[in-house]
């Protein structure tokens, strides 16, 4: 799964924000989300496999958080569309003024 597809889940999105704040335990997203703790752990599973969570563990329990690499490609992503459709946008203004 990618980034993209990762987030477009809102409980993942929600997750992700969370985790973005600050690291956090599988027990501590479930305390404020309205799912359960083994739904958590599924959805940073997806998080994980798409890069945008790294996990350490600390005592019996997982401790999450964004991982910037992640985070970093979905940018380029996003900065790459923006730019080329800034300059298809540029391109079809100048061919109009061109025109008149």
């Amino acid at each position: 799964m990618d980034g993209w597809a990762a987030l477009a889940d809102p409980t993942r999105r929600s997750i992700f924000e969370l985790l973005a704040a600050r690291p956090r335990a599988v027990v501590e997203l479930a305390e404020v989300l309205p799912v359960s703790r083994p739904a958590v752990s599924q959805h940073l599973k997806a998080l994980k496999s798409a890069g945008l969570v790294l996990d350490r563990a600390e005592g019996t329990r997982r401790i999450y958080r964004a991982d910037p690499a992640g985070l970093r490609e979905l940018r380029a992503q996003l900065d790459r569309f923006w730019n080329e459709a800034l300059a298809n946008f540029k391109q079809l203004v100048d061919e109009s003024q061109e025109e008149a």
